[in-house]
C-alpha cells in the first residue's frame, strides 16, 4: 500500500467512528418522545459520552505517543458503531448511558492513534490538505449520521439503530486487507513524520493558547449539534426528518470546508486560515442568535458549517507542530477534545434551553465564537526549524 492512501483509510475509519457521534444528537428527539426526557436529561447522554472522551482521549494519546498500534482503529470503530447500534434496544437511562459510554471510548481511542498515523506518512508540503482529508472523514460521518439515523429510526423505530454496524464492519474489513501493508510501510519510513526536522522542544505556552480557542469551539459545536434539531421543532414546528436535514446540511457543509481549509492553510498558512475561520463563525453565530426567519437561519447554518471546519486541520496541525514530542496527546486533544470537551456542558446548556428557552443558548454561543476569535489572533505561528524563543507571524 502506497504511504499516501494512510490518510484516505485513516479518514474511512474516523467517518466510522464520528457517523456513530454524530448519530446521538438526531436520535435525541426520537429519545425524548419514547422516553419523555426532558432537554436537559436528553443531553446528558452527549454529556457522558463526552465526558468518557474527554478523561481517556489525553491518555490514548499518550499511549500512542509510546506503541504504534495501528490494529487498535479497528477496535474503535467496532466499539463506536456496537455502542450506539444498542442505543434502540435498551430501555433504561442508565442502560442508555452505558451504551453511549461505549461509544464514546471508541471515538476516543480512535482520533490519536489515526491522526498519528497520518501524520506519519504525510510530506511536510501538504499537511493541511493531509489532515484536512482525514477531517474530512470525520465531518461526512457527522453530516450523514443524522439523516441515517433519522430514515432509520422512521423506517424501522429504535431498533433502527443496528444499522450503524454497517460501517464498522465494513471499516474492520478494510483494515485487515490493508494493515499488514501499512506496517510495511512504516518500517522502511520510520521517520517520515510530518514533523521531523523540527528542534526537539514543545511549545506548552503555545498549545495551552489554542486549548482555549478549542474550548470555545468545541462548547459552540456541540451546542448547535446537540440544539440544532430541538430549536428547530421549538422555534419553526419543523419535523423530525426536516430538522435532521438541515443538521446535515451544517455538517456537510463542514465536510467540504474542511477540505478546503486544509488546502488553505497549505497555501495561506496556519494561522491565517485559523483566524478567517473565526471571524467567519463569529458572523454566523450572532446571526443565527438573532434570527426571526427560517431562510436567514437555514443561511447561517451554512456560514456556520463554513466557520467551524474551515480552520479545523489548521488547528490540529498547530497542535501537532506545537508539541512535536506528543504528536498522539496533541491529536487527542485537537481532534477528540475539539468535540467532546462541549458536550460536558450539554446539560447546562438543557437546563437554561428548559427555563429560558432554546434561543439563549445560541446567544451563550455566540458569545464563546467572540472569544475564540480573540484568542486566534494571539495564537502563534510556528513553522520547521523555529524554536520555541522565536514566534514570528506567518
Amino acid at each position: 500500500m502506497n504511504k499516501h492512501y494512510v490518510k484516505y483509510i485513516m479518514a474511512l475509519g474516523h467517518f466510522c467512528v464520528d457517523f456513530t457521534q454524530g448519530t446521538l444528537s438526531a436520535v435525541l428527539p426520537f429519545l425524548i418522545a419514547s422516553h419523555h426526557y426532558s432537554y436537559a436529561t436528553a443531553a446528558s447522554l452527549v454529556m457522558v459520552t463526552n465526558l468518557v472522551g474527554s478523561v481517556i482521549q489525553p491518555v490514548f494519546g499518550v499511549l500512542a505517543d509510546k506503541i504504534d498500534r495501528p490494529h487498535m482503529v479497528t477496535v474503535c470503530a467496532l466499539l463506536a458503531g456496537g455502542g450506539m447500534a444498542s442505543v434502540g434496544f435498551i430501555p433504561s437511562f442508565w442502560g442508555l448511558c452505558i451504551a453511549v459510554i461505549i461509544t464514546g471510548i471508541g471515538v476516543a481511542m480512535l482520533h490519536p492513534q489515526a491522526a498519528r498515523m497520518v501524520n506519519r506518512m504525510a510530506d511536510a508540503n501538504n499537511m493541511g490538505m493531509s489532515m484536512g482529508i482525514f477531517s474530512f472523514g470525520g465531518n461526512a460521518g457527522f453530516t450523514l449520521g443524522p439523516v441515517v439515523a433519522a430514515g432509520a429510526i422512521t423506517i424501522l423505530g429504535l431498533k433502527g439503530t443496528l444499522t450503524f454496524l454497517i460501517p464498522a464492519f465494513v471499516f474492520a474489513l478494510i483494515m485487515v486487507l490493508f494493515y499488514r501493508s501499512y506496517e510495511g510501510e512504516a518500517k522502511m519510513a520510520p521517520r517520515e513524520e510530518a514533523t521531523a526536522g523540527l528542534p526537539a522542544d514543545d511549545w506548552w505556552g503555545a498549545f495551552l493558547k489554542l486549548g482555549v480557542l478549542i474550548t470555545c469551539r468545541s462548547i459552540i459545536f456541540s451546542g448547535f449539534s446537540t440544539f440544532l434539531i430541538l430549536y428547530l421543532i421549538e422555534e419553526f414546528s419543523l419535523s423530525k426528518p426536516a430538522g435532521s436535514a438541515l443538521l446535515s446540511l451544517y455538517f456537510g457543509i463542514g465536510a467540504l470546508s474542511s477540505l478546503l481549509g486544509g488546502k488553505l492553510a497549505d497555501v495561506s498558512g496556519l494561522k491565517k486560515t485559523l483566524v478567517f475561520s473565526c471571524c467567519i463563525l463569529v458572523a454566523g453565530t450572532a446571526l443565527f442568535a438573532l434570527s426571526d426567519s427560517l431562510a436567514l437561519t437555514a443561511c447561517m447554518i451554512v456560514v456556520l458549517g463554513l466557520g467551524s471546519n474551515i480552520g479545523y486541520s489548521a488547528m490540529v496541525t498547530l497542535g501537532q507542530l506545537y508539541l512535536p514530542n506528543h504528536i498522539g496527546l496533541a491529536s487527542g486533544v485537537t481532534l477528540g477534545l475539539s468535540v467532546s470537551i462541549g458536550g460536558i456542558l450539554a446539560p447546562v446548556l438543557g437546563n437554561l434551553g428548559d427555563v429560558h428557552g432554546l434561543r439563549i443558548v445560541f446567544f451563550i454561543l455566540a458569545g464563546l465564537a467572540i472569544l475564540s476569535m480573540l484568542m486566534s489572533f494571539v495564537v502563534p505561528s510556528r513553522s520547521k526549524g523555529q524554536s520555541a524563543s522565536h514566534s514570528d507571524e506567518e
